[in-house]
């Protein structure tokens, strides 16, 4: 079973940050979901849930600083 604690946070070409949500029944780990849903090149950093903003109003304006 995945981490579903973890999210796995990158930054788009386009400026916006995308978060990658792992699903409760999905067998990879949390590696392994990195490895295939980030693209190629880009830097990624494996976070805790809780790290991640839950109000959604200004989404378009996260950042990420590790």
């Amino acid at each position: 079973m995945s981490d579903t604690t973890k999210r796995i946070i990158y930054q788009n070409p386009d400026g916006g940050v995308s978060i990658v949500v792992p699903a409760e029944k999905c067998t990879l780990t949390i590696d392994e979901i990195k490895a295939k849903d980030v693209p190629s090149g880009v830097t990624s950093y494996v976070v805790d849930a809780s790290v991640v903003p839950t109000d959604r109003s200004f989404r378009n304006a996260w950042t990420y600083t590790p």
